[in-house]
């Protein structure tokens, strides 16, 4: 009986620091939009900003990547896939999208994702999903036309929501490439492994599409304007790298290994919600009423899809089965 006792309480001890790690990671990512959007503003390119991002902590994760070498042998395309999708595509989109749209805005709409993944499963896989997904979907469909104002002819800029919409595609991408990384029979690779090499790869695709050297260098030597408060360049874009992309990653992978998939999910919805109250208080960007309603509809919507149980007969949907397989510790990685 003490053993048992003991044991019960290492495992409460284990479930509240994956919560803590799982909370810290929410607020790291949640913060990048609020730490990138000023130094947009300043003059950088939103492809520079997300190179300097990726890059930056591609450099910092060097070491686990060369610990890990031997994923660029076993698992070249889900390296690749995730590189390009997961790191180049939803960064490069995201940052894109803030330099239009409000931070929340363009984060809730990235929040869709576990819902297309849904929609991929049913009409395109052709294989079913519960009830309770495709109330999900509807959620989230319903929420979205709320935070975008759709009986006002939509209340932000088109171009934006198209690129917060793409970042949402892209992690659909990588929701089907990590349902068919690899055989069954495969060991699961390391996350943290798939992460350092996803920086890399995304770090080389970036380098050839956003072009550095053209970057307008000198605005990180100045300061950027924080909803009137000037702040130190390189140290928004040390908050970027080390905290909202290093620390983010790290954690949310050590809190997945500490909670089940689905509690670790409830967590991360929390980064929207963080980053819409970030963006208020130190970007001044307000929300209506009827827009943070509609935000919280495409959490529940997005949980919803997200956690439900696969119906029966059918293989494990996508988006339910990939923080099984420890690939990445979240859907997002804006």
């Amino acid at each position: 009986m003490p053993v048992q006792t003991t044991e019960s309480s290492q495992g409460s001890r284990g479930r509240g620091v994956g919560l803590g790690l799982a909370l810290a990671s929410a607020l790291a990512f949640g913060g990048s939009g609020v730490a990138a959007k000023p130094l947009i503003e300043a003059g950088l390119d939103p492809l520079h900003v997300v190179w300097l991002r990726v890059a930056g902590a591609a450099v910092v994760m060097l070491p686990v990547a060369v610990r890990h070498r031997a994923l660029l042998r076993r698992r070249p395309a889900l390296l690749a896939g995730f590189g390009l999708l997961a790191v180049a595509g939803v960064q490069a989109c995201y940052f894109a999208a803030l330099s239009r749209i409000p931070v929340g805005v363009a984060l809730l709409i990235e929040y869709l994702a576990p819902a297309l993944v849904l929609g991929w499963v049913r009409f395109v896989q052709r294989r079913p999903v519960t009830r309770a997904a495709a109330l999900g979907v509807v959620l989230a469909a319903g929420g979205l036309a709320c935070v975008v104002e759709v009986w006002s002819g939509l209340s932000f800029d088109a171009l934006g929501l198209l690129l917060a919409l793409g970042a949402a595609c892209c992690q659909v991408g990588y929701f089907v490439l990590a349902d068919h990384g690899g055989d069954a029979g495969d060991e699961a690779p390391d996350p943290l492994g798939v992460i350092a090499y996803g920086l890399l790869f995304g770090a080389l695709v970036l380098t050839l599409v956003a072009r550095p050297w053209s970057m307008r260098w000198a605005v990180l030597t100045g300061s950027a304007d924080m909803n009137g408060t000037a702040v130190p360049a390189l140290a928004l874009l040390g908050w970027i790298v080390l905290i909202a992309t290093v620390v983010a990653y790290v954690t949310g992978v050590l809190s997945v290994r500490r909670l089940s998939p689905q509690v670790a999910g409830v967590v991360a919805c929390l980064e929207a919600v963080i980053a819409t109250v970030l963006a208020w208080v130190l970007l001044g960007e307000h929300l209506s009423a009827p827009q943070v309603a509609g935000g919280a509809v495409v959490l529940v919507g997005a949980f919803i899809a997200q956690s439900s149980t696969p119906a029966k007969g059918s293989a494990e949907p996508v988006a339910a089965g990939l923080g099984e397989r420890e690939l990445s510790p979240r859907g997002t990685t804006a």
